[in-house]
């Protein structure tokens, strides 16, 4: 049986190459777009050691229109696309909001300009929590208002997210559209063959726990203590990054059914909130690795507390997550320890 094409731009990257090993294990043919600005070769490796097929990787900046155009007339027939291509780092964003505006809005625009010569009209967005800004009740669903972003960065997710609505509202059902707004993807493949891959030091919490424990790093700094939350600490929606990718999945089928409106938006997360110290303990219950950690400043864009309803994602894509924080966190040591120093 012939498998259905779909286009996976940020496919090297960490969400992006746990989605195409979901893609392909639910019979997709997962075509990859990337240019490693923020990624390693070393994970197409690791992606043909779980399948034992080499997955199609077009080695290109997606905001380069030319090359994309060719991506799409080498590979016809391409049925859908998921967009995780962008830069993610906050406090990067921060400082250089220039360098996240022309990638991540510049990237989407191209595509869509694209997408229509194609006649490919579906597409899943890579959208984030951030749009939802500093919210004013928890949890937040997806009726919660998005309010100014603390960062750059959420800001060009807001402003993607605008776009698609935009475009969705005068295409006539040219383009569809869902957004999945992700909470905080932590973990790595059961097989410890892909994972979370940051360039330099890291600027997610998880990475920088198991570089802490594997001696990597002298000490995990965690950034602020003195915010309204029950310990101080930031609270976030730890999702497995396996059952993310499997809401991609989800995504691309409803979008190929027709089912649904032009836009759907979705929270994925667990649907509960966890402090960075309870992360901390977590990581050394689930492997027996005490930290050695310090309180530092907070962060310029982080927000306090953020977590999920997932009352629509249950109800209409059918999707929920399965993996508990002590089993993510389990997954990323693993991760680590096939790594090295």
């Amino acid at each position: 049986m012939e498998r259905t094409k779909i286009l996976v731009t940020g496919g090297a990257g960490y969400i992006g190459s746990h989605a195409v090993v979901e893609l392909y294990e639910a019979g997709y043919e997962p075509i990859i777009v990337d240019d490693f600005s923020n990624s390693r070769e070393s994970v197409l490796a690791g992606i043909r050691a779980i399948l034992g097929v080499e997955v199609p990787c077009y080695r290109i900046d997606c905001g380069d229109e030319t090359a994309l155009r060719g991506v799409f007339d080498q590979e016809q027939g391409i049925r859908g696309i998921i967009h995780f291509a962008a830069f993610k780092a906050v406090g990067e964003s921060v400082q250089e909001p220039l360098k996240y505006y022309h990638n991540n809005i510049g990237s989407l625009l191209t595509l869509l300009r694209v997408m229509p010569e194609f006649g490919v009209s579906n597409l899943v967005f890579s959208s984030s929590c951030t749009v939802y800004g500093i919210p004013d009740q928890l949890p937040v669903t997806e009726q919660t208002p998005t309010k100014p972003a603390t960062s750059p960065y959420g800001n060009t997710k807001k402003m993607c997210e605008d776009i698609l609505n935009d475009v969705a509202s005068v295409s006539k059902g040219a383009i569809r559209t869902i957004l999945l707004r992700y909470f905080n993807p932590i973990g790595a493949h059961a097989s410890a063959r892909i994972g979370e891959l940051p360039l330099g030091i890291p600027n997610n919490l998880v990475p920088f726990i198991t570089q802490t424990a594997a001696g990597i790093r002298e000490k995990l700094t965690i950034y602020g203590n003195t915010y309204d939350t029950p310990d101080g600490t930031n609270i976030r929606d730890y999702v497995h990054v396996v059952d993310l990718a499997k809401a991609h999945v989800v995504a691309v089928q409803r979008l190929l059914d027709g089912t649904g409106d032009a836009v759907e938006t979705f929270n994925v997360g667990t649907g509960h909130g966890n402090s960075v110290l309870e992360v901390v303990q977590a990581f050394e219950r689930a492997t027996g690795h005490k930290l050695n950690y310090t309180i530092g400043p907070p962060r310029l864009g982080d927000v306090p507390a953020i977590y999920a309803d997932v009352t629509k994602a249950t109800q209409e894509l059918g999707f929920k997550t399965t993996a508990t924080l002590d089993e993510a966190l389990a997954s990323s040591w693993k991760w680590q320890q096939t790594l090295g120093k």
